[in-house]
């Protein structure tokens, strides 16, 4: 979850319309009108993204009445969370976005509920709305483990895309590279580990089980 406290402002006589302001926001918040950029106070997360990308220091960060962003994880909903989450190689309850602390469930449980883009991702978790730049790759990954493969806005930079993981590192590089001190089926091994390691939930199931 994150507590959003901090409200985006355009200062309409430095703001030349350049854009860079909406090609940067994780939630599409932004958008021209009369050239001029214009914020949806209700997509925006405070990132300050745009604040800090405007080459005309026309966007100014501003106080707002603080609220909290993020999915309330659902027991009803975990087999599937589980579901999507092996599928994209994660344990559930391990952490995607380090800046605000969201997890692979909350994600999976996001996307369960409708989310169908990274941007709508951010809205209901929060996640990408710090440095915003590592967890669009496991947002994506998810993304495409519940069968869906959005395409990238139009004004979008944030969009990174996904490099290779360790599950798809082709053999022949994994013999090249295996004796020089890289540890590719060790890294595997752990990894796999990570990811089938029972979670709090599953334990619990197993215990009210017994």
């Amino acid at each position: 979850m994150r507590i959003v406290n901090l409200l985006a402002v355009i200062d309409k006589e430095k703001c030349t319309g350049c854009r860079t302001c909406i090609r940067v926001c994780p939630t599409l918040a932004i958008k021209l009108e009369n050239k001029k950029a214009e914020i949806n106070n209700e997509q925006c997360v405070g990132c300050q993204n745009c604040e800090q990308r405007c080459p005309f220091d026309a966007i100014h960060m501003q106080d707002r009445q603080p609220f909290t962003i993020g999915v309330e994880v659902k027991d009803s909903d975990y087999d599937k969370i589980e579901e999507i989450c092996k599928k994209a190689k994660f344990n559930p309850e391990q952490i995607i976005c380090y800046c605000t602390g969201t997890r692979a469930e909350e994600v999976a449980q996001a996307i369960i509920e409708g989310a169908k883009t990274p941007e709508e991702i951010t809205q209901r978790t929060g996640a990408r709305s710090g440095c915003k730049v590592e967890c669009i790759q496991p947002i994506l990954r998810l993304l495409k483990a519940a069968g869906i493969e959005p395409e990238p806005p139009k004004d979008g930079w944030q969009w990174y895309g996904t490099t290779v993981t360790a599950w798809e590192i082709p053999e022949s590089i994994r013999n090249k590279y295996s004796n020089v001190g890289f540890y590719f089926d060790e890294d595997l091994e752990l990894l796999n580990r990570i990811a089938s390691s029972p979670t709090s939930k599953s334990k619990k199931k197993d215990s009210d089980n017994k």
